[in-house]
């Protein structure tokens, strides 16, 4: 039986990071249209990393039963260890499911955007559907989609809108960048695992780069959502100090085009989920300071 630190483990918190950025950048989008409200940015919250917690058991059961974890390199795996049994997992996803549900539709009755009930469930059946199911697509190499959708579009732009209404330009480029960088840890995460991968048949979308192409894929990934600010300086010249993060990407880059020991990439993980959650504080920090210049 797995014990609290391994379910703990198993929840994996370094990817933790990609499920609050972008309520923090949804909520100071919508405190710079002056329509910030506290409650509904807990409950975003509550929802984005019980849907991150989610789909990590998920993934831990589904990789697990397939026997993609049994010979790979980096954090526990409760299944594919043995540390605990595929049902128990299972059940962890589904609770975990469960509880972002129930604090979604509290958000959506406060709202009263009962449409967004429809984006909740497409949210579940595709974090389910990433390494779940017969036909998973995270096994086709279209999990990066997921994420930059899922944990960038949806996450950052709904936040925004069941607390303004309505959605920004500066909402939107954060939800891209955030977005990317979301992909970029998830890119990290396949960079490592190509070898097992490859030999189990899931063709991740580094799998299907090839190690030198989804390497760099990574920077040019940090790259695009870090300069994309530019964008919004002429208007919100505070936006600028997202650029302060640029010798933060420089270490993990480096350590993704030259690592070439799978463990080496280890440590990437949590510095791009700290690169997250930095541009998400830059970000919300810049359209704060840029309110009514």
């Amino acid at each position: 039986m797995a014990t609290a630190a391994q379910w703990i483990q198993g929840a994996r918190p370094r990817t933790l990071p990609a499920a609050i950025a972008p309520v923090l950048i949804g909520s100071a989008a919508a405190y710079e249209m002056d329509s910030f409200i506290l409650l509904n940015a807990l409950l975003a919250a509550m929802v984005a990393l019980l849907l991150q917690i989610g789909v990590n058991y998920a993934n831990d059961y589904s990789d697990g039963i397939r026997g993609t974890d049994e010979d790979r390199v980096g954090p526990l795996r409760l299944v594919g260890s043995g540390a605990a049994s595929p049902e128990h997992v299972k059940r962890a996803a589904f609770a975990a499911f469960g509880l972002a549900m129930l604090f979604g539709l509290i958000l959506v009755i406060i709202t009263q955007a009962w449409w967004l009930i429809l984006v909740g469930i497409g949210c579940v059946l595709a974090a389910w559907g990433y390494t779940g199911g017969k036909n998973p697509y995270g096994y086709l190499g279209l999990g990066d989609v997921f994420v930059f959708v899922f944990f960038g579009l949806v996450a950052t732009l709904g936040t925004t809108y069941t607390q303004a209404g309505r959605l920004s330009v500066a909402a939107i480029i954060g939800a891209i960048g955030t977005g990317l960088i979301a992909c970029a840890l998830l890119m990290a995460n396949n960079v490592r695992d190509i070898p097992t991968d490859r030999k189990a048949g899931k063709k991740t979308l580094a799998v299907r780069l090839g190690d030198k192409h989804a390497r760099e894929s990574y920077v040019l990934m940090l790259a695009v959502a870090i300069l994309l600010v530019i964008v919004l300086a002429p208007t919100r010249p505070w936006m600028l100090i997202v650029l302060l993060l640029i010798p933060a990407i420089l270490m993990p880059s480096w350590l993704m085009i030259s690592g070439r020991r799978r463990k080496s990439l280890i440590p990437v993980l949590k510095q791009t989920g700290m690169i997250n959650l930095g541009f998400a504080a830059l970000f919300s920090l810049g359209l704060v300071l840029s309110h009514g210049f």
